[in-house]
C-alpha cells in the first residue's frame, strides 16, 4: 500500500484517537464508543480518546507542540493498532516538521484514519513510506448528516477491514490516493508531497468557490510529478458559494479543462466528501 514499505497494517482492535488539526466537539466521544459497542457486542474495539482532543488554543485543538506531542506519543505506543484523526479544520500540516523525525518502527505498523486537513500530514507519512495512510471519515463526522453511516464506515475498515467501506472504484492492484484538494494543493512542491506516480488521484472539495476550485487546479496539474498520475477522479464539492460574477463553469468542467491542459486523464467521479457519504480510500495498493 506504500510506494516503499510493503508491510501493510492489519485489522485494528486498539485504536487512538488525536487531533491534530481542531479540536473535537464533546459530544462525539460517547456518540462513538456507543456506536462501536452497537457495532461489535461483547467484543468492541478499544478507542484511547487523548485528552489533547479537547484543547483549545485559538483556531487549534492545543499549540502546535501539544499537537505534535500527542501524535507522536500514540504512533509510536505499542498499545495502539491505528491512530484516527478527530477531525479536520486546519493545523495537520504545522505540524508534520515536528513529527515526523521523531516517529519509530512502531509508527510505521499503524494504520493512520482521516481526511480533509488531515490529507496534510496522511501526504506526508505516504511520502516516507508509511504503509498505512488512509483517506476516511472521522469521528467529528457523527455530528453530521448521515454521520453514524461515516463512522461505522470507517470502524469497518479499521476494526475489519471490510471492502465494502472502500471507495467503489478501487481495484486490486491499482494504485489510489484520495485529498482535499486545497489541502493538497497546500503540499504540492513541498517536501510533503508523496509520489503518486501511476496512482489514480482522487480530489474532493468543501465551501470554496469556483475560482479558488479553479485556482487550486492550475497548481496542482502545473506540477510535472502531478501530471504523472494515472488519472484523476473528482469526488463531491460541496457548500460552493456563489462567484460574482457567476464563473459559469461547474466543478467538473474545470477539473476536465485542467487535466486536458496537463494531458492527465480523467477517469470520472469518485464517491468522496465531506459529507456522510464519504468512503475509504487506502493510499496505495490494495
Amino acid at each position: 500500500m506504500s510506494q516503499s514499505d510493503p508491510a501493510v497494517p492489519g485489522p485494528a482492535r486498539t485504536i487512538a484517537v488525536v487531533a491534530p488539526s481542531c479540536r473535537m466537539s464533546p459530544e462525539v466521544e460517547p456518540r462513538v464508543r456507543a456506536l462501536a459497542e452497537a457495532l461489535y457486542p461483547g467484543r468492541p474495539p478499544s478507542i484511547f480518546v487523548h485528552p489533547q482532543v479537547f484543547e483549545s488554543c485559538g483556531h487549534f485543538a492545543g499549540d502546535d507542540a501539544a499537537r505534535a506531542e500527542a501524535f507522536v506519543e500514540v504512533a509510536n505506543s505499542p498499545a495502539y493498532d491505528a491512530v484516527w484523526f478527530a477531525r479536520g479544520g486546519y493545523g495537520a500540516g504545522r505540524i508534520a516538521e515536528l513529527v515526523l523525525p521523531r516517529l519509530t518502527e512502531a509508527a510505521r505498523r499503524k494504520t493512520y484514519l482521516g481526511y480533509s486537513d488531515g490529507g496534510a500530514l496522511l501526504g506526508a507519512l505516504y511520502a516516507r513510506g508509511f504503509a498505512g495512510a488512509a483517506h476516511g471519515p472521522m469521528p467529528q463526522d457523527i455530528v453530521r448528516a448521515d454521520g453514524e453511516a461515516a463512522v461505522a464506515r470507517a470502524l469497518a475498515w479499521l476494526v475489519e477491514r471490510d471492502t465494502a467501506a472502500l471507495e467503489p472504484s478501487l481495484e486490486p492492484g491499482g494504485k489510489a490516493a484520495a485529498f482535499n484538494l486545497a489541502t493538497f494543493s497546500a503540499i504540492v512542491g513541498t517536501p510533503f508531497q508523496p509520489d503518486l506516480s501511476d496512482h489514480v488521484l482522487m480530489l474532493e472539495e468543501v465551501s470554496e468557490p469556483m475560482y479558488r476550485i479553479d485556482r487550486f487546479l492550475f497548481h496542482v496539474t502545473s506540477n510535472e510529478a502531478v501530471r504523472g498520475v494515472a488519472g484523476l477522479r473528482l469526488g463531491r464539492c460541496s457548500a460552493i458559494p456563489e462567484n460574482d460574477p457567476d464563473f459559469q463553469r461547474t466543478e467538473e468542467e474545470v477539473v476536465r479543462y485542467w487535466c486536458e491542459r496537463a494531458a492527465i486523464p480523467f477517469l470520472g467521479r469518485a464517491d468522496i466528501g465531506h459529507d456522510g457519504a464519504n468512503k475509504v480510500v487506502p493510499f496505495g495498493a490494495l
